[in-house]
């Protein structure tokens, strides 16, 4: 990349992604350098609804690619960018030397592709690439640069047109038959198929319940007592939890036992005489895990540090952005020639020369489907700065996890942890009436001998289901034959537990073994599916919503091959052959989108078309059983009793129990329709009630409960209106049932019909109970707003002179609770009840204090910061009415989803302020002008292959 013409100036322009990466950089680099940041993506392919009319009825209309010209797209340069492509213009025309320094993967080198094609340079163009920020790193980058990789680029293109074509083709099929607003994606989808597929398995999980017996035992004194579990039953196996199925049936020949059988054998082994039978010693040898990947820095900051996928992330780009490790979005375990030195170094300094083996430990192997060689995360530099020499800099989350990344990488480089396990069998014969004659015992225990890399560090542990205890302890000395005396012996039950829902942790994991996505991909992929509502967070378990399960099972009947786990992970293959150049970009698009006759492999287009009949209630209906399903509703999921209690759903028998007794009443009242049926019962279903709960008990519970909405309280005497209490989607609240026909009579001349009257409403109280409540509470809510009293004020005009008038103070419930009002004055209530208790002289006093701006303005900042770097002003956390946000008086910016108030560092705060400022202010979109269109167009059709060849020609 060269060009002809140079401005003379000797100044060199070095283009990176970030405001941070930038001033971290240009730190390193001479006064003839200027460092800016591009803030991203500058362009992208627009949406439908933001292309210009021309542009919108032609090949480019529907997808903003063409599909029948090698899939070439259309790109603009975002609207929130126009500025920042002028400013780098303008910088570019005082400089002689173009430098693209994004990062060096897909993703980076697609940036800089676009920021080639955006800038269309006539200086010379170097591509400079790195993967850590350190000034010896970034001297040699801009020492020894390359040209842009368009192999790269084409896989970047072919994922980003790829997302396209399935959003666009898959989402509105979803709109027509689940919901209007969801989305299909190509990891998304799949990814919440995998959640799915582990709630499905939850529910169809059968507990089973099982029993053994502890036991305390002891050669001699009290101080060598070790604990044994009962391992053995006259020969037989005793069941554990690993014996039973899902479905809770026992699998292989094992002794179950019951709570009286374990009782009865711990009973008697208190009386029997208890020896050694055997005792068995192997060799101890635990390894060191690799550095971190991607993947695995995920997982173990979710289950060190409770980040999430996406704060993980969000923290390790700023530790590398500004110089402590290595780039944060790489599958490749392997250490530079020189971390090798530094961390072996390091680890004898620190821990002695025995805890250093004697050749360097090589990661090499590498994850299914890995994408471009990268190191693995490691702390930057050709000597690591230990977490006691960054403790100055980093504070929080950045410090923790720069802790964990350098205790990771200095203990791949040193010795095994060394020791034994010791297993001993006990066998005691029981006297006879007991409920078995023979059983044995067995404790195991493990001694490490030498600690080797634990001394640095361990590796955290998922849960597993039926996980038996490994930890770390020491048994007695003991041979066979030692008689034993029992301390203790007591019957335990156990319960067997379903699989464990997915963690953000183990998610990726899972997707990572599956070959599914990239580490670019799978914090923003567990982002999206929570924030499209397909999944949520309790505690650290991902839930799938029963939207996600309709969409699944429409994605599984009707695109069963586009949520297959082997050609998802098939499509990432087929990118990498596009990024290493051996495969064709426009070549397999085309086969993914229009078929590949030779493979008799379906394209998507024809996917979509030949879809037959979906049945959308039957796609949205979920089995519970006995008669019960879910069904998600336009307006959320709700249970529905398709048979009723005591009828089989099968046969319509129904029991002599039930037969004869009314159904009841719930949603709507039940009875019957045009063709003699009865309206099913049904109810809503709230949000904390997770799918592998919803059981046939739980749902009539809900059921029943769910009579009461429209429960009748009372007669209001004033009007004569029954009041009846509903459960709403917002809530519960009361309200009167009006006549048929009742029309507002006072202002109908206004309009041709008489307006209908709007019956009272009114929320309970968040300590009311639908329930419980009653018709003299009901009518206090419907007498809201109350009239507290009146006051006389004294009004001044222009003139001087006074007058006085007479104002009411009403206590009033608003969207943002309750409060007082006052002409156009209003003071909040500290409770609901208030609204009903508050005197006239209690009002007075609140209002006789200062006005406060806001419900809460007199509340002091949520957290406070130093003096922001740019602005100079002291930097705030507050809580507005949207929410809190971050402020140094000039610049706000709402915290993040992932944004936590309690851990927020003053870097992120600082952060964030700079990317609102780079953003500009927010303008609302205008129509495109005719020129706008025009080099719009002109952009569009600029072939890509030429700008890969060639240098623009000045």
């Amino acid at each position: 990349m060269s060009s002809t013409a140079t401005s003379g100036t000797g100044r060199k322009l070095v283009i990176v992604e970030s405001p941070a990466k930038a001033k971290t950089i240009a730190g390193y680099l001479g006064p003839d350098w200027d460092v800016e940041a591009s803030v991203g993506h500058i362009r992208d392919i627009p949406t439908p609804s933001e292309m210009p009319a021309d542009i919108k009825k032609g090949p480019f209309g529907r997808f903003g690619v063409d599909v029948d010209n090698d899939f070439e797209p259309y790109y603009v340069v975002d609207a929130d960018k126009k500025k920042k492509v002028s400013e780098l213009k303008r910088l570019l025309k005082g400089a002689d030397e173009l430098y693209l320094a994004t990062d060096e993967d897909r993703e980076g080198e697609a940036i800089a592709w676009h920021l080639l094609e955006t800038l269309q340079p006539k200086v010379p163009v170097k591509r400079m690439v790195f993967h850590e920020i350190t000034k010896e790193a970034i001297q040699r980058a801009a020492a020894n640069t390359r040209d842009l990789d368009t192999a790269l680029v084409d896989a970047q293109e072919t994922r980003r047109i790829l997302d396209r074509l399935y959003g666009y083709e898959v989402s509105p099929v979803l709109w027509r038959k689940v919901k209007a607003g969801l989305s299909a994606g190509r990891v998304q989808s799949v990814a919440t198929r995998m959640v799915v597929e582990r709630e499905r398995e939850r529910m169809a999980f059968r507990s089973a319940n099982y029993w053994d017996v502890e036991g305390e035992f002891t050669p001699d004194a009290e101080s060598s007592a070790f604990t044994a579990r009962l391992s053995s039953v006259d020969g037989r196996r005793v069941a554990t939890g690993r014996d039973f199925g899902d479905d809770g049936r026992l699998k292989g020949d094992v002794a179950h036992l019951d709570e009286t059988a374990a009782t009865g054998i711990a009973s008697a082994v208190l009386a029997a005489d208890v020896s050694v039978v055997s005792v068995t010693e192997k060799p101890y040898t635990r390894r060191p895990s690799a550095p971190f990947t991607t993947s695995t820095l995920q997982q173990e900051a979710s289950r060190k540090l409770r980040l999430s996928s996406k704060n993980a992330m969000r923290v390790a780009q700023r530790l590398y952005e500004n110089g402590y490790i290595t780039y944060m979005r790489t599958d490749s375990t392997a250490l530079s020639q020189s971390a090798l030195t530094a961390a072996r170094q390091q680890a004898r300094d620190l821990y002695g020369g025995d805890y250093v083996p004697e050749s360097p430990r090589n990661y090499a192997k590498k994850v299914k489907n890995a994408q471009e060689a990268h190191e693995a995360i490691r702390p930057a530099g050709d000597r690591f700065r230990t977490p006691a020499q960054v403790a100055g800099e980093l504070r929080g989350d950045e410090f923790a996890l720069y802790e964990l990344i350098w205790k990771r990488t200095i203990a791949s480089q040193m010795a095994d942890a060394r020791g034994s396990t010791a297993t001993v069998r006990l066998g005691a014969t029981l006297a006879p009436g007991a409920p078995a004659q023979q059983v044995e015992f067995s404790a195991s225990g493990t001694v490490i001998t030498f600690r080797g890399f634990l001394a640095a560090y361990e590796e955290g542990r998922d849960e597993q289901r039926n996980a038996s205890s490994d930890e770390e302890r020491r048994l007695p000395r003991l041979g066979e034959g030692t008689a034993l005396k029992t301390l203790r012996a007591e019957a335990d039950g156990h319960d067997t537990s379903p699989p464990a829902r997915y963690t953000e942790a183990t998610l990726v994991k899972a997707m990572e073994e599956k070959g599914i996505g990239r580490p670019s991909t799978y914090a923003s992929t567990i982002g999206t599916i929570q924030d499209r509502g397909y999944v949520s967070n309790r505690g650290n378990a991902l839930v799938p919503s029963w939207l996600a399960f309709a969409v699944t099972r429409l994605m599984e009947e009707h695109f069963t091959r586009l949520v297959d786990y082997d050609f998802t992970a098939s499509m990432e293959e087929d990118l990498d052959q596009i990024a290493n150049g051996d495969e064709q970009r426009a070549a397999w698009l085309k086969r993914f989108y229009f078929g590949d006759e030779a493979r008799s492999h379906e394209g998507l287009r024809d996917l979509v078309a030949d879809l037959g009949d979906i049945d959308a209630r039957a796609i949205s209906t979920i089995e519970i059983g006995d008669g019960i399903v879910v069904r998600v509703g336009r307006y959320g999921p709700y249970v529905e009793e398709v048979a009723p209690a005591g009828v089989d759903p099968v046969t319509g028998e129904v029991s002599e129990s039930y037969a004869g007794s009314a159904p009841s009443e719930a949603g709507s009242a039940s009875g019957a329709g045009g063709d003699g049926e009865a309206t099913p019962r049904r109810a809503t279903i709230n949000d904390d009630i997770a799918p592998d709960e919803m059981t046939p008990e739980k749902a009539r519970e809900l059921l029943d409960t769910a009579a009461d909405d429209g429960r009748v309280l009372g007669r209001d005497p004033g009007t004569g209106r029954d009041i009846v209490a509903k459960a709403g989607r917002y809530g519960p609240y009361v309200t009167e049932v009006l006549p048929e026909n009742t029309e507002e009579t006072s202002g109908a001349t206004k309009s041709r019909d008489k307006a209908k009257v709007k019956p009272r409403t009114a929320s309970l109280f968040a300590d009311m109970d639908i329930a419980t409540i009653e018709l003299e509470t009901a009518l206090k809510l419907l007498s809201l707003p109350r009239v507290v009293g009146v006051v006389t004020e004294t009004a001044t005009a222009e003139d001087g002179t006074q007058t006085q008038k007479q104002v009411e103070i009403t206590a009033q419930n608003g969207r943002y609770g309750p409060y007082l009002k006052k002409g156009t004055d209003s003071r909040s209530l500290e409770s609901e009840q208030q609204l009903f208790d508050i005197t006239l002289e209690q009002a007075e006093a609140i209002y006789a204090q200062p006005k406060q701006r806001g419900r809460a303005a007199a509340k002091p900042p949520l957290k406070e910061f130093g003096p922001d770097p740019v602005s100079g002003k002291p930097v705030v956390v507050k809580d507005g009415r949207f929410g809190e946000y971050v402020t140094d008086g000039e610049t706000n910016t709402t915290l993040r989803r992932d944004d936590d108030l309690e851990t927020l560092t003053a870097e992120r705060a600082f952060e964030m302020l700079a990317e609102k400022r780079a953003k500009g202010p927010t303008t609302r979109k205008r129509a495109a002008k005719k020129t706008t269109k025009k080099a719009a167009t002109k952009k569009a059709t600029t072939k890509k292959t030429a700008a890969k060849k060639a240098t623009k020609k000045a």
